[in-house]
């Protein structure tokens, strides 16, 4: 059983791609937090001599990589922000400024997938900033820089193309998430 709840933390860890806290782990696991620190130090010790890495924080945990890759990250980062934007990283950019401003959740709704890597590859690039968001503490809301307004040729986003539609279209979007939301299907935290 416990290999099983391993193999489940890593899942989890994978998806989310932030740190998630053993309480929440244990809610969406359906153990208790005990289970869950013994199985995420069986999972810490088992990736050890692998590219992964299991990284606690107090009471958080996520999955990160070995330090010894992190002069090579470095070359891939700075080679990375030298390339043109991918589509994707282009649809959750234009979520974030329609919507002027999006959660994680919001965002991986509307594209169907993670948008982690590509909201944090637009952060690194200095395109969105993650502030705690307004109504909830708990959740980070991404928001459009002054240096992305400034590289479209905008001082307000109202001046994108169409964009009281697409933003009505983007909220009906996000009112399906209410509709779809079921405990564990969609996490409420970001």
């Amino acid at each position: 059983m416990n290999n099983e709840l391993e193999i489940k933390i890593e899942s989890v860890l994978f998806w989310k791609g932030e740190p998630v806290s053993f309480e929440q782990l244990a809610k969406i696991l359906g153990a208790s937090e005990e289970e869950i620190k013994s199985a995420v130090q069986k999972l810490y010790q088992n990736l050890l001599s692998r590219g992964i890495r299991v990284l606690i924080n107090g009471d958080k945990v996520a999955l990160g990589t070995t330090p010894d890759m992190s002069e090579i990250f470095g070359k891939m980062t700075k080679e990375e922000l030298g390339k043109e934007l991918t589509k994707s990283s282009l649809e959750a950019l234009a979520i974030v400024l329609y919507k002027k401003g999006a959660t994680r959740t919001e965002i991986d709704y509307i594209r169907g997938v993670n948008s982690s890597f590509i909201l944090r590859n637009l952060a690194i690039r200095g395109l969105v900033e993650r502030k705690i968001h307004p109504e909830d503490s708990r959740k980070f809301i991404y928001m459009p820089t002054f240096d992305l307004l400034s590289f479209l040729g905008i001082t307000d986003e109202k001046e994108l193309p169409d964009f009281e539609k697409v933003k009505e279209m983007l909220a009906s979007q996000i009112g399906n998430i209410k509709e779809a939301e079921e405990p564990g299907l969609i996490p409420n935290n970001e």
